[in-house]
């Protein structure tokens, strides 16, 4: 059996080695290294893959959350609502703009926040909302675009752990993650479902004057080279980084679907039993698991140490919640008890989940996760 690993980006590579050398080989003997045709073509093709009228590559998933709150033009103490239970980067950004986060609870089975308890939160401070689809898991977009309309407030989407995802509306629309929202962003990072190999990240928008606006911003405030209209930030997805985006990209809906393959697989191992609960599949979006993650009902952290044992990795994502984290000790908000979020970061484990897992590797998983949960 070959070795088991969280993410196996080695034999991914190995299946797609030819045309990623050829697109590397390209951009060195063109040496545009910066601002490359690569960028721009790949923009394009992710702009018709997602549905949406403008991508902006970045250079991460963090930079690209920063621009899209600089984008809004949000002032120091204005509240930005987010969950607590989700990875550190969507409230740092938060943070470091000098704006105010306000952590709130997400549903139990989804792992994500709902418009209920997003309207709880709601203050004349609130001036943006941002639910993180997160472990691929598409937040329950309808209602929360619903009340953002209401109350006159934007969603930014955190759509790191969520592209390729699709949302079906009530009235049968349907309409992939990062393209619901007024902004959406997405990173790169190399495990992401649609990873590069080293950092990249992009934003997302239908809205023509916020896009003139956002790449503005990601070029140091510039719209014409030497002439900077507002202060900007430096920050650029490399040519390498986009060519191996572009033969990655038409693979995306093939490492979907191998994902939500082994999904399944794991499902049916695990169905029905007392101390485990599989990862919840809503019946109007479509789940691109980007972690598979169990809830255990018991001893979480000496699962981990048995299946280490046996040579097979598994992780906590998150085992302290941002609203715990030292960073925000004093500072923030958080409504409500977060009972669940709290409930959650003491049982979740998330098992291997790549492109590449065979049928022998996901039995030997399994079976090592039911021999501990006898």
């Amino acid at each position: 059996m070959r070795k088991i690993e969280m993410v196996d980006l080695k034999l991914q590579y190995q299946k797609i080695k030819t045309d990623i050398d050829l697109g590397i080989q390209e951009v060195l003997d063109s040496a545009a290294f910066i601002g490359g045709k690569p960028i721009k073509d790949f923009a394009t093709e992710l702009q018709n893959y997602l549905g949406v009228k403008h991508v902006i590559p970045c250079a991460n998933g963090t930079d690209a959350l920063q621009i899209a709150m600089m984008a809004l033009d949000l002032q120091p103490g204005d509240e930005v609502i987010c969950p607590s239970f989700t990875y550190f980067a969507t409230v740092e950004v938060v943070a470091l703009l000098k704006l105010t986060p306000v952590f709130i609870d997400v549903n139990p089975q989804t792992f994500n926040i709902e418009a209920s308890e997003v309207e709880k939160a709601i203050s004349p401070k609130t001036k943006a909302i941002v639910p993180v689809h997160l472990y691929g898991q598409c937040a329950e977009m309808e209602p929360l675009l619903a009340l953002g309309r209401k109350h006159n407030i934007p969603v930014i989407e955190d759509n790191a752990q969520g592209i390729g995802g699709e949302y079906f509306f009530a009235d049968g629309r349907k309409q992939k993650t990062g393209g619901m929202g007024l902004i959406g962003t997405t990173s790169f990072f190399p495990s992401k479902n649609l990873g590069c190999y080293g950092d990249g990240g992009a934003i997302t928008t239908n809205d023509d004057a916020l896009a003139e606006k956002l790449i503005m911003i990601a070029n140091h405030g510039q719209r014409v080279r030497y002439y900077h209209d507002m202060i900007g930030v430096n920050s650029r997805l490399d040519t390498i980084q986009a060519a191996i985006l572009r033969v990655k990209l038409k693979q995306l809906d093939h490492y979907i679907d191998a994902r939500r393959s082994a999904a399944a697989y794991y499902d049916r191992a695990f169905a029905n039993h007392k101390k485990i609960t599989t990862p919840f599949r809503a019946t109007n979006s479509k789940h691109v698991f980007h972690q598979y993650t169990l809830v255990v009902s018991e001893k979480r952290n000496e699962l981990v140490e048995f299946l280490k044992e046996k040579n097979i990795p598994a992780m906590i994502y998150y085992p302290v919640t941002c609203h715990q984290q030292k960073a925000f000790h004093g500072k923030g908000k958080v409504v409500g008890d977060m009972k669940n979020t709290l409930w959650l970061s003491e049982r979740v484990v998330s098992l291997p989940m790549h492109t590449e897992l065979d049928e022998e590797q996901l039995r030997f998983i399994t079976d090592a996760v039911l021999e501990f949960s006898q």
